[in-house]
């Protein structure tokens, strides 16, 4: 198991007046990255709501109108990514965006690797303004592991990564790396995402990487609002650092933060740590009430 290199992004919502100009937008992010030498990038939680800016003054207002809006772009955005991936040579986890499946609208990333789509996964547990204002569904409970050559990850979108259950199923199947895109408004809001971050990190003895929007578009009546930061944590044990904390960025700032993980690291960790969370929690059962959760497997 080689380590692999991660880019997460500290991504603002941006204007733009047509499809072409977020093309190539996106593709300048992903280029940066490539060219850093990330394999894994890991975009943030309805980050695809910067597509909004393209449509009529309208749809622009109206939050639940846009979400078949955008639906109508999944395909061009997925190739769009698709794309990208295989001419990087990357894998992506794009940004979240609204989709309409079996007349449901859910929060969904979709993950590309260099041989093209390779899944997705849809968030679980709805904050209240997605559930109140926006009218997103939370998503049936399937969990998704995708399988690299490195090592397998999983994905835990914003509000999911406050919860353990879904974690410690994605490891208890092999997962070693958590990822949790993540869009708040507010300092409150990205700090709930990194302390569950910092939890699940610890309750699995693995990594997590949080990737968050940042800034204003007042265009957008979804994400008028951004407050986040970008940050690589851990299990603080042996082999790690002391408060497992690997690495943030500066918040409000945009950019990629880079960081080179060696997945290998938590598997010594769970064999011969200080403590043995991971195999601890094993002895707790977790299950959603009245919604048994499955448990798909993905190349990348």
């Amino acid at each position: 198991m080689q380590p692999v290199t991660v880019a997460s992004a500290q991504y603002p919502i941006t204007e733009h007046p047509d499809f072409a100009s977020w093309q190539r937008h996106t593709e300048k992010w992903v280029a940066d990255a490539a060219i850093r030498g990330a394999e894994l990038l890991l975009f943030p939680e309805y980050g695809a709501m910067e597509l909004v800016s393209i449509f009529n003054e309208e749809l622009r207002s109206d939050i639940r109108r846009q979400i078949h809006a955008l639906n109508d772009l999944k395909a061009d955005f997925c190739a769009t990514f698709d794309a990208l991936a295989r001419k990087y040579r990357v894998t992506i986890v794009a940004p979240s965006i609204p989709v309409i499946e079996n007349g449901q609208k859910l929060n969904r990333a979709f993950v590309f690797s260099a041989n093209g789509l390779a899944g997705y996964q849809d968030k679980f547990f709805m904050t209240r303004f997605e559930n109140e204002q926006w009218g997103i569904d939370s998503a049936p409970k399937q969990l998704t592991v995708f399988e690299a050559p490195w090592g397998k990850f999983g994905i835990q979108i914003c509000y999911d990564v406050e919860f353990p259950i879904g974690a410690q199923k994605l490891c208890e199947a092999g997962a070693k790396l958590i990822l949790a895109p993540s869009c708040t408004e507010a300092i409150r809001g990205a700090t709930r995402v990194h302390v569950g971050a910092r939890a699940r990190a610890l309750e699995n003895q693995a990594y997590t990487v949080v990737s968050q929007t940042i800034g204003e578009a007042a265009w957008s009546p979804a994400v008028d609002v951004n407050y986040g930061y970008a940050a690589c944590y851990t299990t603080p044990d042996r082999e790690m650092p002391e408060e497992g904390i690997i690495a943030t960025k500066t918040p409000q700032e945009e950019g990629w933060l880079i960081q080179t993980l060696d997945l290998s690291l938590a598997d010594e960790v769970r064999r011969d740590g200080h403590v043995f969370n991971f195999k601890d929690q094993g002895r707790v059962t977790m299950e959603l009430a009245h919604e048994p959760i499955s448990i798909v497997f993905k190349s990348v």
